[in-house]
């Protein structure tokens, strides 16, 4: 009875299969109906329907934030704006966000938090003593949550180019090795990868194509990256560029090293573990297994009055 019920589901699935596979239309082009549907589409009457097309943010919000990081730049130090400049390249949002945009986010979400305590603290609650520590304390909140996103961006960059930088070497090795030339092996790793590290890598060779020297652009490329194994790597290549030593030694030993450095990371967690499961279970693991374990108990003596005696 078991076999028969396997086989009609068996056959139902297949029939299915069979009818979904002859109801789809080889001979149809979807990138055809793509262009047929974009081909049918309106035309804006006005250059108010086309403005109104405009995502609220990009119409809006963008420009006011933009004049606003315009009247920020003329009272910000240039030092200040240098910084904000690096801080965003380690991050990998130099190109999306300008330093004066930054600086007046951080200004925008200041008086945002601010206003916010102001109205908790004074208007929808009374006003105390402390109420205006509280005040400053949203002030404060809001001008270094910014720059706490930008660091937590920072770090998760930095982590995806340790974790993704020995298999990179590795590749670069094998084209080297095969061959072709060190900028040819590094667009390998561009057209192969899409993390942050190919991402580099693209760029420097852009800039490369534009007249930089590489030893130049490699420098740079680690300075936007502030990993010391980058900057090892870097300085490993430009070295045996500069000496004319062969750059398939260099960067088989350079890969070894990193794939031995990303093993003692890992070792290095492992071992830093049971100290950070401590907290959890001393906090949350540990009273709850004390409620389930001995809870019953106490109720129990609770009930006979053995606890009331006590």
């Amino acid at each position: 009875m078991e076999i028969a019920i396997l086989i009609i589901i068996g056959l139902a699935l297949i029939g299915g299969l069979v009818y979904v596979g002859l109801r789809d239309d080889k001979t149809r082009d979807p990138l055809q109906e793509r262009l047929a549907q974009f081909g049918e589409r309106e035309l804006p009457e006005s250059l108010e329907e086309i403005e109104m097309s405009i995502p609220f943010k990009d119409r809006v919000l963008l420009p006011i934030l933009r004049k606003f990081a315009d009247l920020t730049t003329k009272f910000t130090p240039e030092k200040q704006l240098q910084d904000t400049r690096h801080q965003l390249e380690l991050a990998g949002m130099a190109g999306s966000m300008e330093p004066t945009s930054f600086l007046a986010m951080r200004i925008v979400a200041t008086l945002a938090f601010g206003f916010l305590a102001f109205m908790v603290f004074f208007v929808l609650s009374k006003a105390s003593s402390n109420s205006v520590i509280y005040v400053l304390g949203g002030a404060a909140l809001g001008y270094f949550l910014p720059s706490l996103w930008i660091k937590g961006k920072i770090t998760r960059r930095q982590d995806n180019i340790l974790k993704a930088l020995p298999d990179a070497l590795d590749l670069l090795t094998i084209c080297v090795e095969a061959g072709l030339s060190f900028d040819q092996g590094m667009g390998k790793v561009f057209e192969k990868w899409e993390n942050d590290l190919a991402i580099a890598f693209g760029r420097v060779l852009r800039e490369i194509q534009l007249g930089k020297l590489r030893r130049e652009a490699l420098k740079d490329m680690a300075d936007r990256m502030d990993v010391p194994d980058v900057t090892s790597f870097t300085a490993a290549v430009i070295q045996a560029d500069q000496l004319g030593v062969s750059l398939t030694k260099i960067l088989r030993v350079q890969s070894d090293q990193m794939r031995v450095k990303r093993r003692q990371r890992a070792q290095e967690k492992a071992h830093q573990a049971p100290v950070k499961m401590m907290i959890p279970m001393v906090l949350l693991i540990f009273p709850s297994l004390w409620i389930v374990l001995l809870g019953p108990a106490v109720v129990f003596l609770i009930e006979s009055g053995v606890a009331g005696k006590v």
